[in-house]
């Protein structure tokens, strides 16, 4: 096993992969039927509809492979996203308020700092993707603009996601929806 895992946080000097290789390798026959259930039940379409059956699944786990589809689809964030195209490049493009930009730049560094994907050497840093995600919500919502540890939401929906629109959208599910 690699010492950073696949999200790319360092596995700390004392994890036990022997252990750690045991479970995964029972596991693992765990997480492929969640997979192939998940892949007969989205049959190629980017919609799901509510049912006993989803939430079921959903209580299971998502796997990684449509973790952020369902997360897009079940928040309302894909929706957003379609009925809104090019309202985040619009964001990320108009005036800025300095104040904002400030705040936020005083997080980044701070942002993950065990995660190799968020260092100024990776290639590609995400710390880039991180700002502009921050930016566009902070103009976004103003109301709320940018607070602290919303540095960390913003990183962990990166992440999983891999698109910078998308986490967007998905934060302001949380922040202006679910969790206001």
């Amino acid at each position: 096993f690699c010492r950073v895992d696949p999200y790319g946080f360092e596995r700390p000097e004392d994890f036990d992969y022997a252990s750690y290789e045991a479970f995964f390798s029972r596991y693992l026959v765990v997480l492929t039927r969640r997979a192939i259930k998940w892949s007969k039940l989205l049959k190629g379409n980017n919609s799901i509809q509510k049912s006993l059956k989803v939430k079921r699944y959903i209580r299971k786990g998502i796997p990684n492979e449509h973790r952020a589809l369902i997360w897009m689809i079940t928040s309302g964030a894909q929706a957003n996203m379609e009925q809104n195209p090019g309202y985040y490049q619009r964001l990320l493009e108009g005036e800025k308020n300095d104040k904002l930009l400030e705040a936020i730049k005083t997080d980044m560094n701070r942002t993950f700092p065990d995660n190799v994907k968020f260092r100024k050497t990776a290639d590609p840093c995400l710390q880039h993707t991180l700002y502009n995600v921050l930016v566009a919500y902070g103009h976004h919502n103003k109301a709320v603009g940018y607070c602290q540890g919303m540095n960390f939401i913003a990183g962990y929906l990166i992440l999983i996601t891999k698109n910078e629109e998308e986490s967007f959208w998905l934060l302001d599910a949380l922040i202006g929806r679910i969790l206001p």
